[in-house]
């Protein structure tokens, strides 16, 4: 691939199995973030404030 205002080749960024590999991780670290919240929530006896069917609502960390 060219860049055109520089004029100089620019390397592929990932190869597909890259790209879904760092796509594999992004998801397990979302999926850590939000099971860390919810712990912290339920330990601090907090609620958490989600959408739900288009609607902000507070919800308790046992109902996730």
């Amino acid at each position: 691939m060219r860049n055109s205002s520089l004029n100089t080749t620019v390397p592929n960024a990932m190869s597909e199995k890259e790209f879904a590999e760092m796509q594999k991780k992004i998801d397990q670290g979302i999926l850590l973030a939000q099971e860390r919240l919810i712990q912290r929530a339920q330990h601090d006896n907090e609620t958490l404030v989600v959408v739900r069917d288009g609607q902000v609502v507070e919800v308790k960390p046992e109902e996730l």
